[in-house]
């Protein structure tokens, strides 16, 4: 694996159609040699035809597709030095666990001894040290995605491409793999493009990530910049839960917005902001419950549903905020169903997007 070279990815006004439906808007992007990059939505948004466009597993109906600097528009997905990690693992039945990581590079010519060798250390890589003899129907759901992993990294790729790699794993197993898929990534310096609709996924993973709705880029930063820092509904509501509540912003100056919620003035601080109809984003964790009997300045609610978690309290709430969202941690006297409360936030930690 020392010969690695990772390589860009830039697309230059892509676009893709079939027939009278537009599956991908003209669309610019690059990605940078050795990160990880996750491209994210609902289904249909665009993001496995993108990484298929990458794969050269589809045609550009427009546009320039470069990888490594080299024009790869036309050229097929032979003619690619790219891999591709595929949802349903894709392993050959028949064949052993090292022939199955041997096979791409026994297809490309190498001597035997050398591409077994390759696969003996793409085994060791993902940890599977030892399972060559196997078949792949004597390995866990877990397993068998490493040796996907594996048959793809000893091809040596510029950029190693994962489409929904864990959707077939359960919860707790692709927590554990998906963290062996990003140490990976990191000791060998790969360039990767990962798709995915998790969101907890890509924030796991990606150095960056890209948020795709109908067909182009909705936004792209770090997972920080984008839980902290949405620039519309959608993204604060796709990115973890969000309370978008219903606000109009008076005025704004120096960053500062002045908003009138439920009927009273607020100043949230950090926000870039026109005058007009808004939404204020709230994350169920930034909301402060406190009794309505301790007269605290805020806005009432009733607990709607209460659910202890063992660390934390989740709540439904309903006041004239409308329906929100609430996480607390589990004190000694949580709230009821039933219970009047007072709700608090800092506003620093608010956010304000359009309406």
């Amino acid at each position: 694996m020392q010969n690695i070279k990772p390589g860009s990815v830039e697309f230059k006004g892509v676009v893709k159609q079939y027939g009278a439906v537009t599956a991908l808007k003209e669309l610019d992007l690059h990605i940078h040699p050795g990160q990880l990059v996750t491209l994210l939505g609902p289904s249909g948004c665009g993001k496995t035809t993108t990484l298929r466009l990458i794969a050269g597993l589809e045609p550009a109906t427009d546009g320039q597709i470069l990888i490594g600097g080299k024009d790869v528009t036309h050229l097929t997905a032979t003619y690619r030095n790219v891999s591709m990690v595929f949802q349903s693992y894709a392993l050959f039945p028949h064949m052993t666990v090292l022939q199955n990581v041997a096979y791409g590079l026994t297809v490309k010519s190498t001597p035997k001894k050398e591409a077994m060798q390759k696969a003996e250390q793409g085994l060791e890589m993902v940890g599977l040290a030892g399972y060559g003899p196997r078949l792949p129907s004597e390995l866990s759901g877990g397993q068998q995605q490493r040796v996907a992993v594996a048959r793809a990294i000893v091809l040596e790729p510029e950029v190693l491409l994962l489409d929904e790699p864990l959707s077939n794993l359960d919860a707790k197993l692709r927590r554990h793999v998906r963290e062996e898929i990003r140490q990976i990534q990191q000791t060998l310096g790969l360039t990767a493009v990962y798709v995915t609709h998790d969101q907890e996924e890509a924030m796991a993973v990606s150095d960056r990530i890209i948020v795709m709705r109908n067909a182009e880029i909705a936004q792209e930063g770090s997972p920080h910049d984008l839980y902290e820092k949405p620039n519309s509904a959608f993204i604060a509501d796709f990115i973890g839960d969000a309370n978008l509540i219903d606000c109009g912003i008076i005025s704004s100056e120096n960053n500062v917005a002045q908003i009138e919620l439920a009927g009273h003035p607020l100043s949230i601080p950090n926000a870039q902001a026109h005058a007009g109809d808004a939404k204020l984003v709230l994350r169920p964790h930034q909301i402060r419950l406190h009794p309505a009997s301790a007269n605290t300045e805020g806005f009432g609610a009733t607990v709607t549903y209460a659910a202890y978690l063992g660390n934390q309290v989740q709540y439904t709430l309903d006041g004239v905020l409308g329906p929100l969202f609430a996480i607390t941690d589990a004190g000694a006297d949580p709230f009821t169903v039933g219970d009047d409360v007072t709700i608090t936030f800092d506003p620093a930690v608010a956010r304000l997007v359009p309406a």
